[in-house]
């Protein structure tokens, strides 16, 4: 009697009870409910990130061109030859310039207008929309609106500073204004983005702060530095992080405006890429700047990352 109690109680004659069989069978089907939600985000996660980026690199080892001319593997070659371009520095260099003087501008302008705005100007609606109207325009409008305001002859700008007594500028035939030119254009077309950040989190700083600081005596001036900008620490890190990660893809308004010019002064890093792969036919080459462009994307965004925690520990 013992001896099949015990063989029945041992693990591998234990019997399921209907309730733990449904239980199972419950959780079953929930796995295959939840696969069957998922497996449209990764198929086309699969098929259009993670495919590309597989045979990018392997596209970078190759000599491929849209001629068909070779598409053997060519090992690191491409790499070797990308880091002795000077064609490729060249761009390099721009889209780091262009990055550096767009992002400070970007950052301040966004935050005066904020504050500007939260101190309660009137008709608040008709502010926010004017800030942040030119953020919904398309590349190709704003590309074009400020070509011809820059117009060495008949643009607004130059006209302007004609009537002051300063010489025509030749804002985008200049080697050293274009891109500055494009910098302004820039900043007049997506700083909005950044106010409207800025503005949501002034917001949310609670109102008892200010109000304990005027019982203390702080002014304006003491309460913006004291109390709102500190506040507003986690909110810049995050604007200067996709600023700095927007102005390193600048393509756009570029290639519009200047096309690269004048003699590449403002040609940028993903121009060249498209040029390398789709006007000389050199798709390996092209894939091969584009991954070291990536590691160099990577490389900024791990960067930041350090320097944001080590400044809040």
């Amino acid at each position: 009697m013992s001896s099949s109690l015990t063989a029945r109680r041992s693990p591998g004659n234990r019997v399921s009870s209907p309730a733990a069989r449904e239980t199972r069978s419950s959780v079953t089907r929930n796995n295959l409910s939840g696969w069957g939600f998922a497996t449209p985000f990764l198929v086309f996660f699969l098929v259009f990130l993670v495919w590309p980026v597989v045979y990018g690199i392997y596209m970078s080892l190759t000599g491929k061109s849209l001629t068909g001319a070779n598409d053997s593997v060519i090992g690191l070659a491409n790499y070797a030859e990308a880091f002795a371009d000077a064609d490729m520095w060249r761009s390099l260099g721009n889209t780091l310039y262009f990055t550096v003087i767009s992002t400070v501008p970007l950052v301040l302008v966004a935050l005066v207008m904020a504050a500007l705005l939260n101190v309660g100007l009137p008709a608040q609606w008709l502010w926010r929309l004017s800030y942040f109207a030119p953020y919904l325009l398309a590349s190709t409008v704003v590309s074009l609106f400020f070509t011809w305001m820059y117009n060495p002859q008949l643009g607004l700008i130059n006209d302007s500073l004609s009537k002051i007594g300063i010489p025509k500028i030749a804002w985008l035939n200049d080697p050293n204004v274009a891109m500055w030119a494009i910098v302004i254009a820039t900043l007049w077309w997506t700083v909005g983005f950044n106010f409207l950040l800025y503005l949501a989190a002034m917001q949310n700083i609670p109102a008892q702060h200010y109000e304990a600081a005027s019982l203390d005596g702080a002014g304006a001036w003491r309460q913006l530095f004291s109390i709102t900008l500190p506040q507003l620490g986690p909110t810049t890190v995050m604007i200067v992080l996709l600023q700095v990660l927007a102005s390193l893809k600048i393509f756009d308004q570029v290639y519009q405006m200047t096309a690269g010019g004048p003699g590449g002064a403002t040609r940028p890093v993903v121009q060249y890429i498209f040029e390398t792969g789709f006007t000389g036919y050199r798709l390996g080459y092209s894939a091969a700047i584009s991954y070291i462009f990536f590691g160099l994307i990577v490389f900024v965004s791990v960067l930041q990352f350090v320097i944001t925690r080590r400044r809040s520990a």
